[in-house]
């Protein structure tokens, strides 16, 4: 662990000082899980099930806030016996909780971008490296498999952003992925809707490291504003940096991550 911010101090003060009203979000891949190169073969890191099992024992809510579907999350993640767990799957969009998992039925614009996609991949000239994963409520236009999977990424992005435009979805950029979703639903608006459930928290940590987290930074931000301790927390990557610059605490990967929650309330 790197460094830790005053503000970022203060938070972990009042989160160790108030544990039970207390709230912790995290990310999945890259922050509970490591980053693969299938996506379906996405394991949580060592560790993370038994310390967000001992957390959500302790805490006021726990919540894992994930651009994955819930139940895939739950299995590969092995939380499926955790008590006190939500899982937010398809940027909040999905529930999992208490072995019930909540799924709503997809836009019609994720159907018609589904059958599109093949014919913008194969218009652009893309790499046979090129990927889409299907969510069901959203589309991963992957890149990581080819040879200059950010050259790919780049090419394909005006195109992707014409069909998004089309179908009515929105483009969520990550690492090395362009993803087409539903609009009006992010990590932020996720995180603000399950703070509301558990109503005035003495603090708020959110562990993440992607473009898409940031939207819960700026949901933090907001509550840091409103004089609620709060914590950032960013799983650290050569690849992205934006979360890095902009957190209270960076820690080395899904390995940090995990030893960090280990010793979050000793």
């Amino acid at each position: 662990m790197t460094s830790v911010t005053s503000v970022g101090a203060d938070g972990l003060d009042a989160l160790r000082s108030h544990p039970s009203t207390a709230v912790l979000g995290l990310d999945f891949d890259g922050t509970l899980a490591p980053i693969v190169d299938d996506p379906a073969a996405a394991r949580a890191q060592p560790g993370a099930a038994d310390a967000l099992a001992r957390l959500a024992s302790r805490l006021g809510g726990v919540a894992v806030i994930t651009g994955r579907p819930a139940g895939f999350v739950v299995e590969q993640g092995g939380f499926g016996g955790i008590d006190g767990l939500v899982v937010l799957g398809q940027y909040g969009r999905e529930r999992w909780e208490s072995g019930t998992l909540t799924v709503p039925e997809p836009p019609p614009g994720v159907a018609e971008a589904r059958a599109k996609i093949p014919g913008v991949l194969a218009a652009s000239g893309a790499p046979p490296e090129v990927f889409v994963e299907d969510k069901g409520l959203a589309l991963a236009v992957h890149t990581r498999r080819c040879a200059e999977p950010q050259v790919a990424l780049d090419r394909l992005r005006s195109l992707l952003a014409a069909l998004a435009e089309r179908t009515g979805l929105a483009v969520e950029p990550g690492r090395f992925v362009l993803e087409l979703r539903p609009p009006g639903m992010d990590k932020g608006a996720a995180l603000r809707g399950f703070l509301a459930e558990r109503g005035d928290p003495s603090a708020v940590l959110f562990a993440g490291d992607d473009l898409g987290d940031l939207a819960a930074f700026d949901a933090l931000d907001e509550l840091r504003d409103a004089g609620v301790p709060v914590v950032k927390v960013c799983s650290g990557s050569a690849e992205v940096t934006e979360l890095a610059a902009r957190a209270d605490v960076v820690v080395d990967g899904p390995p940090g991550v995990v030893a960090f929650l280990d010793a979050l309330l000793p």
